[in-house]
């Protein structure tokens, strides 16, 4: 039977799609098959079990294969002068299309197998959410990708107004890598580390095995001794696991302005990554300083602009941020670049928010920790004297850390006009300092508690289409943030705002 060749317009995948499938699902089948295997040998000999395993991986490789094949003689794009057309299926045959007038993104990603090939997947969207907004072309060759982001990013733009430069904005510096520790990242990964060795020495039945080792190695040590060790231990794996996370996500890291006016973020060791930003939907910058970063002077900095991927995989590749953690006068002059200004305004001086913010942040934080120490208490009381200690020691190391936090809640505290930007901060384990364009402004949300109207105070949102949707200045005093507002955008809050009667 004869294939009707498709129209000269119309592209097909590289077919080496097969080849990385197969070679895929073979590395999930070997990671399988021990496990398989010394399960089976529960009814049957080795040797048989090896050939059961072996015989079953050939099938699954076989029918991976096979279905990827298919998938690609079925799978075809077009770059038309109005659409971006794709066509896949067998049975129910999908027909999707973007306008290219929606394009706001075309992001290439290449794991380790498909850059050996010079592959690269290509994912074009509309930064809309869900899954119908952005087509994903995997793989084509690299060369190909290149001149389908090109081409569909092609903007006449007339570069916006400021200083400038193009190229090259930000590069690597390696000595950045001693930020990874300090992230949240680090605990997290120790934590994990010491559930996947419970869990595969699970899966080989030797868990009471392990159990019973790390029982012998502190058999004569005090309780509180084996419990600091093995913290440490897991601190100790998350940092590993924290430096290497970071090598893989930012070697190579490279910040461009490429002409016709797009950013482009180059990244990854083993998986590249090339993610591009218009600076036509840039509405400004977020200089974020999680705790432990802050407190060796770093920051880093994320894009706030319409038109990025909103979907699941983008949201868990920091898809938004345009440089890694930095040294914060580094990233306040990134930002001066990215926004072609010759001061950063994320380096503005803000003004300072009334007392009253502070008492009501203190008394936030003592409530949440005097809460929990308040029901060990009752506890105690009724049930055992050791709740009473417990509740004591928690009294006594909470309640001072939740002060530390509160005042440092509270002076970071602010907002400000700087020239075409309004900048808001807060926030202390993770403090946010953002610069909007006042232009990206769209509306404002004005919230007033019954004892915020009590002390003075209130809180006031501006609300964009871009970025995180809105950007708060928290707990202001009542009428400067009013000002705040109705100077940043002027005549959008007036008509809201009660004015005094005129004098007769």
């Amino acid at each position: 039977m004869s294939t009707v060749a498709p129209p000269a317009d119309w592209h097909r995948l590289d077919p080496r799609t097969v080849l990385v499938t197969a070679l895929v699902v073979a590395g999930v089948v070997a990671g399988a098959a021990i496990p398989v295997t010394l399960g089976l040998t529960r009814w049957f000999s080795l040797p048989v079990a090896v050939l059961q395993v072996f015989a079953g991986a050939v099938l699954v490789i076989g029918a991976a294969a096979g279905a990827d094949r298919v998938r690609w003689h079925r799978t075809r794009y077009r770059i038309g002068e109005e659409r971006v057309d794709l066509h896949t299926g067998l049975l129910i045959v999908k027909r999707r299309s973007l306008a290219r007038g929606r394009i706001r993104t075309v992001d290439l990603t290449a794991n380790l197998l498909l850059r050996l090939l010079g592959l690269v997947t290509v994912r074009i969207g509309t930064g809309e959410q869900g899954s119908e907004s952005t087509l994903e072309l995997d793989p084509v060759t690299r060369t190909e990708g290149e001149r389908l982001r090109r081409l569909l990013l092609e903007r006449a733009a007339i570069a916006p107004p400021g200083v400038h430069r193009e190229g090259e904005l930000a590069v690597l510096d390696p000595r950045w890598i001693r930020y990874a520790p300090v992230s949240f990242v680090a605990p997290m990964l120790g934590g994990a580390a010491a559930g996947a060795v419970m869990q595969v020495s699970d899966w080989v039945g030797a868990q009471g095995q392990v159990i019973e080792w790390v029982g012998d190695r502190f058999r004569e040590t005090p309780l509180l001794w084996v419990i600091i060790v093995l913290i440490l231990a897991a601190l100790v794996a998350g940092v590993v696991g924290a430096l290497g996370l970071w090598i893989e996500m930012w070697w190579n890291y490279r910040l461009e302005r490429e002409p016709g006016g797009t950013l482009r973020v180059r990244r990854g060791l083993f998986t590249s990554r090339s993610i591009s930003v218009e600076e036509a939907r840039l509405r400004g910058v977020d200089l974020v300083e999680p705790l432990g970063v802050r407190l060796l002077g770093a920051a880093r900095l994320d894009a706030i602009t319409t038109g990025l991927a909103k979907d699941q995989e983008a949201r868990n590749a920091d898809h938004n941020t345009l440089l890694p953690a930095a040294p914060r006068t580094r990233a306040d002059a990134v930002a001066a670049d990215v926004l072609r200004e010759t001061d950063t305004p994320t380096g503005a001086a803000l003004t300072p928010h009334p007392r009253a913010a502070r008492g009501r942040r203190l008394r936030w934080s003592l409530a949440a920790v005097l809460g929990p120490v308040l029901v060990l208490t009752l506890l105690g009381a009724l049930l055992t004297p050791v709740l009473l200690w417990i509740a004591l020691g928690c009294a006594v190391v909470a309640v001072p850390v939740a002060v530390v936090l509160a005042l440092d809640a509270y002076r970071a505290l602010g907002h400000t006009l700087s020239g075409r930007y309004l900048v808001t901060r807060s926030g202390t384990v993770r403090r946010s300092t953002a610069a909007l364009e006042r232009a990206g402004v769209i509306g404002w949300t004005v919230k007033q508690s019954v004892f915020q109207r009590r002390a003075g105070l209130l809180t006031i949102t501006a609300t964009t289409a871009a970025g995180g949707g809105a950007y708060t200045a928290y707990d202001t005093d009542a009428a400067e943030g009013l000002t705040f507002a109705a100077e940043a955008v002027p005549g959008l809050l007036e008509p809201f705002l009660e004015r005094p009667p005129k004098d007769v």
